[in-house]
């Protein structure tokens, strides 16, 4: 129903997305009665509620009230604590200065939690385990929070181990009624950003879900909250929970509460800024069955859980599947560009039970396709089928306990890595024909009876192995390793996804790509692999081949990601010592600090402040 779009302005979110006048102009212009804000930028902006309001717009949103009270983290805490919510012990009060940060700091007790008093999503965190953290994450946080939001205030809090961090999602209407939709559980998160959710939580009883629950709609009437709305908490393993914030606007993950209640939260909020009251009351909210939210996002899973990436997605197909739902904003050929949060889809999955909607979601990321930009499918597969997340063992500590070096893409068992092997060779064998068969004459379907062999040397990572391929029609006899397979699978090189059938085994691999050394790109298990794949008599030689020179990347700053330099700490010929800040580049509303790999002198800094970099720039080099 929306078929009118309004250009607000350039790309940078101070000339567009935040610039309330050019909206305001949008909404005169086309004759909009109400503006649903969204999930971020000014969806939590009192005074951009005002503005509508003065123009006779509906806001749908809550009261102009309600978000200074609840968006502001210093003032909610108040109001939390004289409505009788369980607080986290902390300083509520403005921080002024890193001094005062580390003060505050040592009289909670490390380790604390440094944050925004203003806006969400992980922007303008900081954890600090001492006072040098402490006055790292002041500047920081205070850098990205004026950047994100235009307000650097900032509070401190104690920060609790192994903590789950568990939402309470409520509905609320101009007449003083009020109620919550259960609980979320979203624990799997880097940089205190989400990347999977749940609903419901594994980890909470009735009891503990009742009490929650009334605590959160108890905060909301304390100041007249008339939409929809989240309260979030900080949940230990003895199940005390803790009030953390409250997000005045729709969150991201909405989808998977409304999976498990029956409830479209955008339509409650639409008929509670028409002046509706709730169609529902608390009895009606019940828990039926089981949600997964995996947020896709452009970036690399292999650099601390996620740096983000940008491109064009040269190719991009949703999995459409029974039970799967994609909220995207994106199409093939859309550009994922350094301005915005790089979320590409929230991919949302729904089942009877926990298992089946993990079953459906890794079948979903299986058939998910994006090219032409590097994406987290890979370690969102891993971790709905991660031994720990399966059994609901989580924490908000998740990634760095289950992945301590970091992810570097799924790790094969010896049978993954034979059927893998296996499916390149089959790849392998159908671009060989078509080479030999096709080349002088029509391109005609292959018929029962056409056998063909080869025999080939597979390479999948480290390990070589001798296999022997017979092939009928679309079938194959593969021979590896002693092992013998039996593949069934019909495709073309067009194809994108592959269906085989390996010994009654089922998976779904994605054929990316064959290179002319040899390489075939597959993408299997959410993880892609290059399985180098050649005859028998050229493998003979390879022993002959000279080993490649590793880089040393000690000796750059090179950016991890594209984005915008925003200060150089060094110049041409300076001591620098390993660890040392050499630059802050911002990517995607986030300050990142580069620092030097080794001791040294600096030979040439090839940026500056307020440039633009590449991924893999050399923005300093050290000699």
């Amino acid at each position: 129903m929306a078929d009118e779009a309004v250009c607000i302005g350039p790309a940078p979110t101070s000339k567009s997305y935040l610039n309330q006048d050019a909206i305001l102009d949008a909404v005169k212009s086309t004759g909009a009665q109400a503006v649903h804000p969204g999930y971020g930028f000014l969806s939590e902006n009192m005074t951009f509620a005002a503005k509508l309001a003065e123009n006779d717009v509906l806001f749908v949103g809550p009261n102009s009230h309600a978000i200074q009270a609840m968006g502001d983290k210093i003032e909610s805490k108040r109001i939390a604590n004289k409505a009788k919510v369980n607080c986290i012990p902390g300083f509520d009060g403005v921080i002024k200065n890193d001094d005062e940060a580390v003060a505050k700091a040592q009289e909670i007790g490390y380790p604390v939690m440094i944050k925004a008093s203003a806006g969400g999503g992980g922007k303008g965190m900081r954890i600090a385990w001492n006072d040098e953290e402490a006055r790292a994450g002041f500047r920081f946080s205070t850098e990205e929070a004026r950047s994100s939001f235009g307000d650097d205030r900032l509070l401190i809090e104690k920060y609790i181990d192994n903590p789950r961090h568990i939402e309470v999602q409520v509905l609320c209407d101009n007449h003083g009624n009020a109620l919550y939709l259960n609980e979320r559980e979203c624990s799997i998160q880097r940089r205190n950003q989400k990347v999977v959710e749940e609903a419901p939580s594994t980890f909470l009883n009735e009891e503990t879900r009742r009490a929650m629950g009334e605590q959160a709609i108890s905060l909301a009437k304390a100041v007249g909250y008339n939409s929809a709305g989240t309260v979030e908490f900080l949940v230990d393993s003895q199940r005390n929970f803790y009030f953390l914030e409250m997000n005045t606007r729709l969150q991201v993950e909405h989808p998977i509460t409304e999976a498990i209640t029956g409830v479209d939260i955008v339509h409650q909020m639409l008929r509670s800024a028409r002046g509706h009251e709730l169609m529902l009351k608390q009895s009606d909210i019940g828990v039926n069955g089981w949600s997964f939210e995996c947020r896709v996002y452009a970036e690399d899973p292999t650099k601390a859980f996620g740096l983000p990436s940008v491109g064009r997605l040269t190719c991009y197909q949703e999995p459409d599947l029974p039970q799967v739902r994609c909220d995207s904003g994106i199409l093939e050929g859309s550009e994922i560009s350094i301005y915005y949060d790089p979320m590409i889809c929230k991919l949302v999955t729904y089942g009877p039970t926990r298992q089946d909607a993990l079953n459906i979601m890794a079948k979903a990321l299986d058939s998910y396709v994006i090219r032409g930009l590097t994406h987290n499918i890979s370690l969102l597969r891993d971790i709905v089928t991660e031994e720990r997340f399966v059994k609901g063992d989580i924490s908000t500590n998740y990634l760095p306990e289950v992945y301590p070096d970091g992810f570097s893409g799924k790790q094969l068992t010896s049978k993954e890595e034979i059927d893998l092997a296996a499916m390149a060779c089959c790849v392998y064998a159908e671009a060989d024909h078509r080479q030999r068969e096709f080349s002088t004459q029509d391109r005609l379907q292959l018929t029962k009876g056409d056998v063909e062999e080869w025999n080939l040397s597979v390479a999948v990572g480290k390990n070589r192995h001798k296999v022997q391929v017979t092939r009928d029609g679309h079938s194959f006899k593969i021979l590896i390793d002693g092992n013998e397979l039996k593949v069934s699978c019909k495709f073309s090189l067009a194809d994108k996804i592959l269906y085989p059938d390996i010994n009654g085994r089922r998976p779904i691999l994605q054929y990316i790509k064959m290179f002319n050394n040899g390489d075939i790109r597959l993408q299997y298990l959410g993880t892609k692999y290059n399985v180098n794949v050649i005859d028998q008599k050229t493998a003979t030689y390879l022993h002959h081949m000279p080993e490649k020179v590793q880089a040393d990347y000690a000796k750059v700053i090179m950016a991890p990601m594209p984005g915008l330099v925003k200060s150089i700490a060094v110049e041409v010929g300076q001591l620098v010592v390993e660890g040392m800040e050499v630059c802050v580049l911002e990517a995607m509303k986030m300050q990142n600090s580069l620092v030097a790999g080794k001791d040294g002198k600096v030979k040439s800094v090839n940026f500056k402040a307020g440039d633009t970099v590449a991924e893999e720039d050399i923005i300093v080099e050290i000699e």
